[in-house]
């Protein structure tokens, strides 16, 4: 039988995904995705592919059908770590938008695929700069990111990046409030995009939003727009960006219970605001039904 050609699938895979995602229009991403080998950021063969009910199937590299779906593959079973299903992702990343030559964060790298994707994005004039606090998975990705001359590799916790003024920041895990450097690092007009949930039951050393959405926050001016791009469940974060207040957690909880997500303008950082005025309210940060400061 002849072996299928990789290119080929790499194109309808994007495609479907893209779709999956309504985002068939976005050229530049669909191309990312079908230029990128999804195989070299799978970890060492053979994979486990997660099909329909979360169901294990082991695979070769050489199925590369069934690598090109979207589905979740397996990058650390112990931990609960999967690489991410890629029409969220396709939707996130249409919404992060990163453009040729900027300069994105991504918090929560794992072993660098849609890294590598937001490489394509940005061009070589541009830079990306990942960042992983599991060892493994980050020399897994300065392993498979090493020819992209356009990313660089860092290990340590999210909450510490960016240490500088960025174009964007995409998160890879959830959290019940955004890291302070992911708010305020961001240029005029930067963009940040992250899973914002409340922590479900540990189970072994392993948390998942119980409740939880993928948000897009934009820097405009004196303030910051605020969107709730679609209900998403992820890994919770370790370390600094993933500890949780309990009561904090509580009012996010009652917050999603309201389904006024999608009514979402702003984000308020570390001002004074009419709780009755937000979907969610904390003495640092709220999200508000209101359009951000200075917005026409």
């Amino acid at each position: 039988m002849a072996r299928p050609d990789a290119d080929a699938l790499r194109r309808v895979f994007a495609r479907q995904v893209l779709g999956h995602a309504g985002v068939a229009g976005n050229q530049a991403l669909l191309d990312a995705f079908a230029h990128v080998r999804r195989e070299r950021f799978l970890g060492p063969p053979s994979f486990t592919r997660l099909g329909l009910a979360r169901r294990a199937q082991s695979i070769g590299p050489d199925d590369l059908e069934l690598i090109y779906s979207d589905v979740l593959f397996v990058l650390d079973a112990e931990k609960g770590i999967n690489n991410g299903e890629p029409s969220l992702h396709a939707l996130a990343l249409d919404a992060l938008a990163p453009a040729p030559g900027e300069t994105i964060v991504h918090v929560g790298a794992g072993t660098g695929y849609y890294t590598a994707i937001i490489g394509e994005l940005v061009g070589l004039s541009g830079r990306v700069i990942a960042v992983e606090a599991d060892a493994r998975l980050c020399a897994m990705a300065a392993d498979a990111l090493a020819e992209r001359t356009n990313v660089e590799v860092l290990a340590g916790d999210g909450a510490d990046h960016p240490q500088s003024e960025v174009d964007g920041v995409y998160v890879s895990f959830a959290v019940a409030a955004p890291a302070a450097n992911w708010v305020e690092s961001l240029k005029p007009g930067g963009r940040l995009v992250f899973p914002l949930g409340t922590p479900g039951r540990d189970r072994h050393g392993v948390r998942y939003s119980d409740r939880g959405g993928m948000f897009v926050i934009t820097q405009q001016g004196a303030g910051y727009a605020a969107e709730f791009l679609c209900p998403a469940m992820f890994i919770f974060g370790t370390g600094a960006a993933g500890q949780t207040d309990p009561a904090l957690a509580d009012g996010l909880s009652r917050a999603f219970a309201s389904r006024r997500a999608g009514e979402i303008g702003s984000l308020i950082w570390r001002q004074a605001v009419d709780p009755e005025r937000c979907w969610f309210h904390s003495p640092d940060w709220s999200l508000c039904y209101d359009p951000p400061a200075g917005a026409t």
